[in-house]
């Protein structure tokens, strides 16, 4: 197949095909713009279709695309005496068209940062905020994100995601409403995405009011909306939207995700459900009050699967079992970290008996009597099983590392291990153990005492993971116990940059631990 594309002229389409799979790995992509300039071109839109969400600390992209301003905007800008000092003199693309995903709530704190930045590190002798009178550095905040905005509409975006997350802590109401309202005078940059989500933290301030039924107006403006986030506890808000009669996505919205959203008081899921025709999937990530969730749903009419279920409240085992029985054999993702003692045996228990297909498996804090549950449940879906992440840490067993390593499937996309006091004698069984499994990527948080620039399991690693090549993305951290505020409490592999270096030669990328463990947002953003 690839042969006779190459034959038939079609390398573009096969150099995508390629390139496509580094969408989030950044640096690869990086160095695909360095090969040649088809792979500059082809790569160039992935590095640029979500920029503000990339946690490089580095937001001097800004610049580029204020480059991008017409005459007039460029020239208010200037009256702030920044335009001249920043930008770029020259760009290659149209960066501002290749823009997918749009978070209202990463631009603005972009930007925020983009100016903290220039004026921490300006030599000039304009000094670019203190300088402005607090008035017009709102005004100068508001003009940016604004000109930004209306960029990306001049440009008729194909937006995949657009997301509002209002909360107290990045919220300039004014910036806010003037970036609401600019789109919904213009319909179309919006009314065709996919995805929608909504964060917005209980407000009652008057002005929220306003940002209210901007939100409702923007959901009713959507044509061919496939899945919708409702994020924290603003579910009556949400509810409302579902049931309104102007809701034009009745027939296409297919995936609901419910994060950390609060169900108590909440009357009316059946209708609003029942309204949905293609509804297929839904994501309950680490919801309150589900007790009052189930006994709506369990009767539903119009069956949907239940894809992901993130818990760390303790649930009456009748009601998880009444949800299990139902939805059990759909459950993909499975996430459960208690912070009370003796219900996960009967919780374990449940997922055994009823869920068979997960793919996503998260087991935090668990019990060391109940390790037997644990490995069995592996055992008994290890077929589908594609991320495994173990959390213990508030207690040393040897039997995690002596018994996991033999039950592991021969790949894994992922596997997060963090562990209280690993003895290196157990973790070198682990690693034999498993000498027949692959993992795309490999993060191990060791909790130790006190405090050693050494990471004691390298070495092991390196014999068994290492030269091997078993992996492709590995992080390793020692956290410590014990603070030293001369020298830090954390030791991470991707600070050693020798050890880096030697991993390099393997073909192994060693990245931060931040970047590689297991993120509840992240894991998120990947619904799709």
């Amino acid at each position: 197949m690839s042969c006779s594309k190459i034959l038939s002229g079609d390398l573009h389409e096969l150099v995508y095909e390629i390139i496509k799979n580094f969408q989030n790995d950044y640096s690869t992509l990086h160095s695909c713009v360095l090969v040649n300039r088809l792979w500059c071109r082809l790569a160039i839109p992935l590095l640029w279709e979500n920029p503000f969400s990339i946690t490089t600390g580095n937001y001097n992209f800004i610049e580029v695309y204020l480059y991008n301003l017409d005459d007039y905007l460029k020239t208010k800008i200037n009256d702030y005496q920044i335009i001249n000092y920043l930008l770029p003199s020259n760009t290659l693309f149209n960066y501002p068209s290749f823009i997918r995903y749009l978070n209202i709530c990463n631009v603005t704190f972009s930007i925020e940062k983009w100016l903290e930045a220039n004026d921490k590190t300006s030599n000039s002798a304009i000094d670019l905020v203190h300088n402005i009178i607090l008035t017009s550095v709102s005004e100068f905040k508001k003009l940016i994100n604004m000109s930004i905005v209306k960029l990306f509409i001049e440009n008729e975006v194909n937006l995949h995601t657009f997301k509002i997350e209002i909360n107290n802590k990045h919220f300039d109401y004014f910036i806010y409403n003037d970036i609401l309202e600019i789109i919904l005078q213009n319909p179309n940059f919006i009314h065709n995405i996919r995805n929608l989500n909504l964060s917005v933290v209980k407000n009652h301030c008057k002005s929220m009011l306003l940002i209210k039924n901007q939100i409702s107006q923007i959901i009713n403006l959507h044509q061919n909306l496939k899945l919708i986030l409702f994020g924290y506890n603003n579910l009556t808000l949400y509810q409302s939207l579902l049931l309104s009669k102007e809701f034009n996505c009745s027939n296409t919205l297919n995936t609901i995700i419910f994060y950390y959203v609060n169900f108590n008081g909440i009357n009316n899921l059946v209708k609003a459900f029942e309204n949905l025709n293609v509804l297929e999937s839904v994501h309950i990530i680490y919801c309150s009050s589900l007790d009052g969730f189930i006994q709506q749903i369990i009767n539903l009419t119009k069956p949907f699967k239940l894809k992901s279920l993130f818990m760390s409240m303790n649930l009456q085992i009748d009601y998880l079992q009444s949800l299990l029985q139902k939805y059990g054999n759909y459950l993909e993702n499975f996430r459960y970290e208690s912070y009370r003692f003796g219900v996960q045996q009967q919780y374990l228990e449940l997922i055994i008996k009823y869920c068979r297909n997960i793919k996503f498996l998260g087991l935090n804090r668990i019990e060391s009597h109940v390790n037997y549950l644990m490995f069995r449940l592996i055992e008994n879906i290890k077929q589908n099983l594609n991320h495994l992440s173990i959390n213990v840490v508030h207690y040393q067993d040897d039997l995690i590392l002596r018994n996991l390593g033999q039950i592991l499937p021969s790949k894994l996309e992922s596997l997060s291990l963090v562990l209280y006091m690993i003895k290196t004698n157990d973790f070198e069984v682990f690693l034999k153990n498993s000498q027949d499994t692959f993992f795309k990527k490999l993060s191990i948080n060791n909790l130790v005492q006190g405090y050693s620039d050494d990471i004691d399991i390298l070495p092991y690693i390196k014999k068994y993971i290492m030269k091997k090549k078993r992996v492709k993305y590995l992080a390793i951290k020692n956290t410590s116990s014990t603070f030293s505020i001369s020298k830090g409490k954390d030791v991470d592999l991707s600070n050693l940059k020798d050890e880096v270096n030697e991993f390099k030669l393997y073909n192994i990328k060693v990245l931060k631990y931040v970047n590689i463990c297991t993120d509840i947002y992240r894991f998120v953003n990947e619904i799709d």
